[in-house]
């Protein structure tokens, strides 16, 4: 099988199809490339037909986001939507020991079933896996992009904690729109207009999501970790958030920024445990100093414009794990997943829902493989893991779910009664 480069030529007119994961990130993120001249769409289509012609094209027993990710670029070409002798794809490529790094060739298999084996496949990666002459990460994209996971986290966290509370319905939204809106029309109108603004964005962020009017009424807090698709994805969770504020909750889920952050992390303790570039340790460490400046930065921004809560540094969320699960551990989200866990239950959110596709090893034995340790560790841990995958039904999912919040509303009300 053949791959096709998505070379120079192809960049000025081909259309470059991204699946949908964080709507807000993944929002900013296109008008970044988009600016930098890629033609770059996100795909919203999703329900049976994406499922169907994941399963028609990929095994069965391949990861449910690979099944997705990739039906939902099938889907997508076979809808007659796009000219697919002008269409790219592109998809994240991790490089460890997940089978996420093969989901490059189980999507180019795929095509080659489909007809389709032409439609040139982009691997996003930051280890050099594949290269494409059409696309090359430029110093200032990097900055553009990493500014705009920033921004798409603070925006995910304020929302989440606003939306439960205000008063009119889609008070949150129209300000979380509105402020996509603004920094899109910034990096418009200069490519570091929000890279310059950083600082006042954050504080009109958090002054207009405080301004929203809120209950104050008492609402179950439920966090969310798990496999980094599935925790984001509403397809991949069955509009999770959605339920979970249908059933009257307020709903945590970690930012896409601690991911990164572990990222980096894991090939500094590579580094350290087996050798390697001293350079590359020194570059990595100084990464994650810029990170934790930001993160200080975001918080201070937080707390001072806002009554909201800031997500804690990811260095004191690694601190935390004290024992509980080795550094070793970094398959799949690795000991990220107990550390995010820990991160819920210190702040308070001591209901957590677990994600992870039904035949993900890693994350079974990093998610499930913990919770033990952790309800020994905190007695009021309320730890629910549900499976993914093309068999597993919506109703069993909801149920396990209600379940779980029988448990937290008695435990709230135990807690009044104490």
């Amino acid at each position: 099988m053949q791959r096709v480069e998505f070379t120079r030529e192809m960049r000025d007119t081909y259309t470059v199809l991204v699946p949908d994961m964080l709507p807000v990130h993944f929002a900013l993120l296109k008008n970044v490339f988009r600016l930098h001249g890629y033609r770059m769409e996100v795909l919203k289509n999703e329900g049976a037909d994406v499922a169907n012609a994941g399963l028609k094209y990929v095994h069965n027993d391949t990861c449910y986001p690979a099944l997705l990710c990739i039906g939902q670029f099938i889907d997508a070409l076979e809808s007659g939507r796009y000219d697919v002798h002008k269409t790219a794809l592109l998809l994240t490529q991790t490089g460890g020991g997940c089978r996420a790094s093969n989901y490059i060739h189980l999507l180019r298999k795929a095509l080659e079933k489909a007809g389709l084996g032409f439609v040139p496949v982009i691997s996003l990666n930051p280890s050099g896996l594949e290269k494409n002459s059409g696309f090359q990460f430029t110093p200032s994209l990097l900055i553009e992009a990493l500014y705009s996971i920033f921004y798409g986290d603070v925006l995910m966290l304020l929302k989440n904690q606003a939306e439960p509370y205000e008063v009119q319905p889609g008070a949150t939204k129209a300000v979380l729109d509105r402020w996509v809106e603004i920094l899109t029309e910034q990096f418009g109108r200069h490519a570091w207009l929000p890279v310059v603004r950083f600082r006042r964005n954050l504080r009109g962020i958090a002054r207009d999501f405080e301004a929203i009017e809120r209950t104050k009424e008492e609402k179950i807090k439920v966090g969310i970790v798990g496999e980094i698709y599935v925790k984001y994805s509403s397809m991949g969770n069955n509009h999770l958030e959605q339920f979970l504020l249908g059933q009257g909750c307020e709903v945590d889920v970690p930012g896409l920024m601690g991911f990164l952050s572990y990222c980096v992390e894991v090939r500094i303790d590579d580094i350290n445990l087996y050798g390697g570039s001293r350079f590359a340790r020194w570059v990595l460490r100084r990464a994650m100093d810029v990170v934790t400046h930001f993160e200080r930065v975001i918080a201070k921004a937080i707390r001072k414009n806002s009554g909201y809560r800031p997500a804690e540094p990811f260095r004191v969320a690694k601190s935390h794990l004290n024992g509980l699960i080795g550094l070793g551990c970094k398959m799949g989200e690795g000991w990220l997943l107990p550390a995010e866990m820990i991160e819920l239950i210190e702040s308070g959110v001591t209901n957590i829902v677990c994600v992870q596709p039904f035949g993900c090893l890693p994350n079974h034995i990093v998610g499930k493989g913990p919770i033990h340790a952790l309800r020994e560790r905190y007695p009021l841990a309320n730890i629910v893991p549900i499976d993914y995958d093309p068999s597993a039904t919506r109703v069993n999912q909801e149920n396990r779910l209600k379940l779980m919040l029988a448990v937290a509303r008695e435990n709230a009300a135990s807690e009044k009664g104490a």
